[in-house]
């Protein structure tokens, strides 16, 4: 999708050790998010940029892999060699049959 500057993984190739960055707005991770995923809005990342992680694998991900895209490329641009995007999003991170869970009691699903 963003070219060969934009490294990817697949839902079935992120690892439980890895850094799984959300960066969907509010409303999505409360339908449902991977259980150890990090919250963090897209629009919130240049603020907030000194708690994703330099020193772990991270991958970005968001609903169906577009803001996550952005998302690596900004952070390649400023240091981080460390960041994958999640193709497909949380719509392949559900067709794969990956664990979700919600925040508003609800069955967990993707926004």
């Amino acid at each position: 999708m963003f070219g060969p500057q934009v490294p990817s993984v697949t839902a079935t190739q992120v690892e439980s050790s890895t850094y799984l960055l959300d960066v969907r707005e509010p409303d999505e991770w409360s339908a449902g998010h991977a259980p150890d995923a990090h919250h963090l809005p897209m629009m919130e990342v240049p603020a907030r940029v000194a708690e994703i992680p330099k020193d772990a694998e991270v991958v970005v991900v968001c609903r169906v892999g577009g803001r996550s895209g952005q998302v690596v490329s900004y952070l390649m641009g400023n240091g981080w060699d460390n960041v994958r995007n999640l193709d497909g999003g949380m719509q392949a991170w559900a067709a794969a049959g990956r664990d979700m869970v919600s925040e508003n009691g609800q069955p967990a699903r993707v926004l």
